[in-house]
């Protein structure tokens, strides 16, 4: 999984994973034997595509496949 930076507002971490054949996972890296979050690639595409059109991406930030 790929760690994102740290939340600054919040003491959070979330973790990324594109190496899963059609799915993205997600989980909290501070709990890392905790739920995970599955959804499929168009879905996670759709996503970050409309956060970013929304305007709500924090600039600088590597948008996850």
């Amino acid at each position: 999984m790929r760690r994102d930076r740290r939340d600054r507002r919040a003491d959070r971490a979330r973790e990324v994973a594109a190496n899963i054949p059609g799915t993205v996972a997600i989980r909290d890296s501070k709990t890392p034997d905790g739920p995970i979050l599955r959804v499929p690639v168009p879905s996670w595409a759709a996503f970050t595509s409309g956060v970013v059109s929304a305007g709500l991406a924090r600039s600088g930030r590597r948008q996850s496949r």
